[in-house]
């Protein structure tokens, strides 16, 4: 079958590209929050409590019952470290768990996603993330280029929304940010394998930037490091390069992971895979928060 879409963001092809500047807008509707004022320079926002102390151990509680629920070991939904075999994500998290599901609908949630992106969303992708004491970090990269090219997501008009359930220090693994680069795509080298997202949920290597485009970008946008107490949260662009180190600390890190999707920029086809991931990863299901 001959795909005559026009791809506007291409990646994962056998030659390296240039770097390319973003066609769409950041924000595209009006934003009312002050602690959003700075995200279309920055293409992300903190915001220093968005649960309280009370909610962060009842999600705490939540998402241990998610780690130790035995019906998940041996589902695709529960990814596991490679080496230490520790929980390492669980994603659909708002259908597994009614409490993340109401937390969904709540309007200092899923307000935040509607001003930024200037129309109703839906659940794009949902996970617990667990960083645990001596624990492997994730690489440098872009979400939105693995969303376009793995689940045919058109544009950059979604943000992710990473809200804190341990407290995140500068050594335990905490998430780092290059501001303004949300305005740069960069294209990955290498034909995307049937079946990727089975080894990239646990270690990513198809769709990372070269070394040179990474430094690049550094040195243009500089980086900045999500730290903060449990209950915070960082709300940021699908396309910003960001990354976390290893936890070579005791101390676990762990984050209740949303990704909220315009309804205006649903999935197409993949326009660099084989085949569409399940949707469980990419959700497929459009209906409106």
């Amino acid at each position: 079958m001959v795909d005559n879409r026009i791809d506007r963001y291409p990646t994962r092809t056998a030659e390296r590209l240039a770097l390319q500047e973003r066609h769409d807008a950041t924000v595209w509707g009006r934003i009312g929050n002050a602690e959003l004022a700075a995200f279309d320079t920055d293409g992300y926002a903190i915001l220093d409590r968005l649960l309280s102390p009370e909610e962060v151990a009842e999600f705490a509680t939540e998402i241990d019952r998610l780690a130790d629920d035995p019906e998940l070991w041996g589902d695709d939904r529960l990814i596991v470290e490679k080496a230490s075999r520790q929980v390492r994500s669980v994603f659909d998290v708002h259908r597994l768990s009614p409490a993340v599901k109401e937390l969904v609908r709540e309007s200092r949630v899923v307000d935040l996603a509607r001003q930024v992106l200037g129309s109703d969303v839906y659940i794009h992708q949902s996970r617990v993330n667990y960083l645990p004491g001596f624990g492997t970090g994730f690489y440098w990269h872009s979400d939105f280029e693995t969303w376009h090219a793995e689940d045919g997501m058109p544009a950059p008009r979604a943000v992710s929304l990473s809200i804190a359930l341990t407290d995140n220090y500068p050594y335990n693994g905490s998430l780092m940010v290059m501001p303004g680069s949300h305005r740069t795509f960069v294209p990955c080298q290498g034909e995307t394998p049937a079946d990727n997202y089975r080894e990239s949920l646990r270690e990513q290597e198809i769709g990372v930037p070269s070394e040179a485009d990474i430094t690049e970008l550094a040195y243009k946008y500089w980086i900045e490091q999500f730290t903060g107490p449990a209950g915070s949260a960082l709300l940021f662009d699908s396309n910003i390069m960001h990354a976390s180190a290893n936890n070579i600390t005791p101390f676990p890190r762990s984050n209740i992971f949303l990704v909220f999707n315009s309804m205006e920029n649903i999935l197409e086809e993949p326009f660099a895979a084989p085949a569409r991931r399940p949707t469980y990863i990419a959700s497929r299901d459009f209906t409106a928060v």
